[in-house]
């Protein structure tokens, strides 16, 4: 089963014995940018905003990265993504910051598998071994700016942005071909 990647539809992108790519359905995604005491923005989000770069904090309904020392990138819903905003609004006099709503800028890919962080270090110069389970990078990938989430061992999600997401597909995807090939 194939999904050509130019079209961002939701779906298995390519899957061999190595791994498998699927681009997953559109989330909501909000950018915020804030300095100083972060309670009052963690109680309206409804989870405390991590406070080292690269960790991951969740609820039932919102996932948020810390990406910079004033940076984080939160996923939720695409219908949670104005009651979210709403709220940070209500703390905004007093708690200055900047929340943007980007969930129509970026499609994520879901790459997992056996060869998941090998098929990985085709594109990307980090070292994929250091990012602990539960953690999250900015990082490139091909020379394309990516946000990289390790849910497991063999898990990653992928978060690229639209104009980049064919280029990038079409990478792993023959990069998971050849994988696949190596096993064999």
């Amino acid at each position: 089963m194939s999904v050509k990647i130019s079209s961002l539809t939701p779906g298995i992108l390519v899957e061999t014995r190595a791994a498998r790519v699927s681009i997953l359905p559109e989330q909501g995604r909000l950018s915020l940018r804030a300095r100083g005491d972060f309670r009052a923005l963690s109680a309206a989000l409804g989870l405390p905003l991590p406070d080292i770069i690269g960790r991951r904090a969740r609820n039932a309904e919102t996932e948020v990265v810390r990406l910079g020392p004033d940076e984080w990138t939160i996923l939720s819903s695409p219908a949670q993504v104005a009651k979210l905003i709403a709220a940070c609004a209500s703390i905004y006099e007093d708690h200055p910051h900047s929340l943007v709503d980007i969930s129509g800028r970026e499609v994520t890919l879901l790459i997992e598998g056996p060869a998941a962080a090998e098929l990985l270090t085709l594109g990307c110069p980090r070292d994929i071994e250091t990012i602990p389970v539960g953690e999250s990078r900015r990082t490139v990938f091909d020379g394309a700016t990516v946000v990289l989430w390790r849910d497991a061992i063999d898990r990653f999600r992928m978060d690229i942005w639209n104009s980049f997401a064919p280029h990038l597909g079409h990478l792993l995807e023959t990069g998971c071909k050849e994988l696949a090939a190596e096993l064999a």
